[in-house]
């Protein structure tokens, strides 16, 4: 199997971020899998081994990727000055050199020198201060690679939930769920199901925006104004997608089981549920790139940090699943590069692609 190259980028240097990196690639299995570059400094680096006191993350410092040292992670380093670390301590400092991180990490990518991305948890308050226009990791990406749109996916073994709406106001939800934003995101987790998940006819369940999706229009109007429509027109598509479903029910009664993916329209009402079921191993995936970027599902957790008591396992399950994005992803391309196919077949195509545009 090819050992793919793995960026990683630090997080909020005072956050957990560094811990459960330098946790994860203690296990030198890690480097039977992958090639992992940290883009940071050794300097913060030997800080968190010994806050951490492992002896088994052996690294290699560079600041060139044509000559990686396979054999043992590799730390890219994005500055070289002396930085005030502060474990559990919301700075602007750390928010700095959060965002050099990740920006050194993402041109990496996009030039191709590294094959998948990895993004250790950053935090909104000091990333803002520091001139970074963003509410996340998702939308900073949607800029950098110019997607036209993008979703945020989480996932794990058995759940799979992405967002219509994702760092908006509460009181402004109702307002960003449109026909054009539910096709958009019903269309690109459809694409990365078949094309990052080996699925080749995912079945979606759509959610409700309100209680009860709506009671008939009892509690709110949106499901039978929108929602409903458009499920009902994907349907004669062929796409398969069903809804709208009241969300509590939905995920109490067990009915996600039956689903390759669920659609919420807002952030709580999907990952509420998905964190809960999870149990610390999700991931954090954005589909609609042409590139691969997972995360772990959780933030800095500055409670906890420089404690040595951070668990690693979603961030551990992040890389893993960075790894097989890649496989899948590659080998969806080689499985399709070159089809031979009847001339039905090419018929049938033709119009499903038809029908995508005009759903």
């Amino acid at each position: 199997m090819e050992k793919p190259i793995i960026g990683i980028t630090i997080g909020d240097i005072n956050g957990i971020g560094p811990e459960i990196i330098i946790k994860t690639f203690s296990d030198n299995r890690m480097l039977d899998l992958c090639s992992p570059v940290v883009f940071a400094s050794n300097k913060v680096i030997n800080y968190y081994r010994r806050v951490v006191e492992e002896n088994a993350f052996n690294f290699s410092s560079t600041k060139d990727l044509t000559k990686l040292n396979l054999k043992q992670i590799n730390i890219f380093n994005c500055w070289d000055e002396e930085v005030p670390i502060q474990p559990g301590v919301l700075t602007d400092t750390g928010g700095k050199y959060a965002i050099r991180s990740l920006q050194v990490a993402a041109q990496c990518l996009k030039d191709g020198q590294i094959d998948a991305l990895v993004t250790a948890p950053i935090h909104k308050s000091n990333t803002a201060t520091n001139d970074f226009p963003f509410t996340g990791h998702t939308p900073f990406f949607k800029e950098k690679f110019g997607a036209k749109d993008v979703l945020m996916l989480l996932y794990s073994h058995t759940l799979r939930v992405g967002l219509v709406t994702e760092h908006v106001p509460v009181a402004k939800v109702a307002g960003y769920i449109t026909k054009e934003r539910i096709i958009s995101k019903v269309l690109i987790l459809k694409e990365t199901l078949v094309k990052d998940f080996g699925i080749d006819r995912p079945k979606i369940a759509v959610l409700g925006l309100n209680p009860h999706s709506g009671d008939e229009g009892q509690i709110g109007t949106e499901e039978q104004q929108i929602i409903r429509p458009l499920i009902d027109s994907f349907q004669q598509q062929g796409l398969l997608a069903f809804g709208p479903y009241g969300a509590d029910a939905f995920f109490s009664r067990g009915h996600y089981r039956h689903f390759d993916a669920v659609l919420a329209m807002y952030h709580d009402q999907g990952l509420i549920p998905f964190k809960t079921l999870a149990q610390g191993e999700g991931v954090n995936y954005t589909a609609g790139l042409p590139v691969i970027r997972t995360s772990p599902d959780h933030g800095t957790a500055f409670d906890i940090a420089g404690k040595n008591v951070a668990d690693e396992s979603s961030f551990r399950e992040a890389v893993f699943q960075a790894i097989d994005l890649f496989r899948q992803r590659k080998q969806y391309k080689e499985n399709t590069a070159n089809p031979l196919m009847r001339k039905g077949n090419v018929e049938k195509e033709n119009l499903t692609a038809t029908a995508d545009k005009s759903i």
